[in-house]
């Protein structure tokens, strides 16, 4: 492959993974880091899979600073934008998270037009294609739009929404012939490329690692990082994902259906994990006066509102793994690479 693909992130779970895959398949690569320094643990996480092989650099960028950008971009025939400068945290002024995953978008998405890249893939989220919270049935699709102004969304779900919207805002101003698509994950797990960043499969170390005496009453539409990596190419090729928007979720599985898929299947390995369901009025209590940090996930309790992907297959011919294969490999890794001890 001559085609050079910029991943922004190098260093985050999901941006390692398009790494992987992306020279994998021949692709040249180029991937941003805040700082040079950071070189070394990408390179770490990817010695295990295939080798660079002169078809790996990096460009030093950060998404909160206009500087690097445009030299990130020379040269580049697509993006995979799946870094984000944010993450759920209580403690950060929600105007301050909003600005930061919009403006972070834009300065992308400025250098990318400017340079004339062929297609933009970003990634936003599920969440972004979710009703209000009073919602906790039903199946939903690409077509709605997270409503912004739901005073009980937490900062990083309306975070997502307004990023993704300004960036087809910006789009749609733009006269270049630079295509965006959009891919919206569901909760994201999987193998592990380096323990040094987890990601969201943290989640999982806890459990095994017996720090969740129990779970909440939350469901997860669950969803490899392989086959979130695998969604994102196939939006990079195909001619039909220009200007589209591809939800790209798992099955629904509820938290305690993980564990106990961890405690049948691991043996010995899964000894700590609990398989006990805190009851939501006990989740609410603790959020309210001793855990604050509980708050943003009340609204989830019980809700069962799911996504089709049905877009993502027929358009793109997608067809992701079971969540019962992902939480086991996920669990697996963690293991193999010492991220966990039990």
């Amino acid at each position: 492959m001559s085609e050079l693909v910029l991943v922004t992130g190098g260093t985050g779970y999901i941006g390692g993974w398009c790494i992987a895959e992306l020279l994998h398949r021949g692709y040249h690569v180029r991937t941003t880091v805040r700082s040079a320094d950071r070189e070394k643990s990408v390179l770490d996480a990817l010695s295990g899979e295939e080798d660079p092989a002169g078809r790996l650099d990096f460009a030093v960028a950060d998404l909160t600073s206009d500087a690097g950008w445009d030299c990130a971009l020379k040269g580049v025939d697509h993006v995979l934008h799946v870094a984000s400068p944010l993450g759920v945290n209580s403690g950060k002024d929600p105007d301050t998270m909003i600005r930061a995953a919009r403006d972070g978008t834009l300065r992308v998405l400025r250098a990318a037009t400017s340079a004339g890249v062929k297609r933009i893939v970003m990634t936003s989220a599920a969440n972004a294609a979710s009703p209000s919270s009073y919602a906790s049935e039903g199946i939903t699709d690409e077509t709605l739009w997270t409503d912004p102004e739901d005073p009980t969304l937490i900062p990083y779900r309306r975070s997502k929404t307004l990023a993704e919207r300004a960036a087809w805002d910006f789009m749609a101003e733009q006269a270049s012939g630079t295509e965006l698509t959009t891919v919206l994950p569901g909760a994201v797990f999987g193998p592990i490329l380096t323990k040094d960043n987890i990601g969201s499969v943290g989640i999982i170390a806890r459990m095994l690692c017996g720090k969740m005496p129990g779970v909440p009453r939350i469901g997860l539409e669950v969803v490899d990082v392989r086959d979130l990596v695998d969604v994102h190419l196939r939006a990079m090729q195909s001619p039909a994902a220009a200007g589209q928007r591809f939800l790209a979720t798992g099955e629904f599985m509820w938290m305690r259906e993980m564990t106990q898929i961890l405690r049948d299947d691991l043996g010995n390995e899964g000894r700590h994990v609990s398989t006990r369901q805190i009851p939501d009025t006990v989740v609410r209590l603790l959020a309210r006066f001793r855990d604050p940090t509980l708050r943003e996930i009340t609204p989830a309790l019980g809700r069962r509102n799911r996504h089709s992907t049905e877009k993502a297959r027929t358009l793109l011919g997608w067809q992701p793994r079971s969540p019962r294969e992902t939480v086991l490999d996920c669990a697996e890794s963690l293991l193999a690479h010492g991220a966990v001890t039990v």
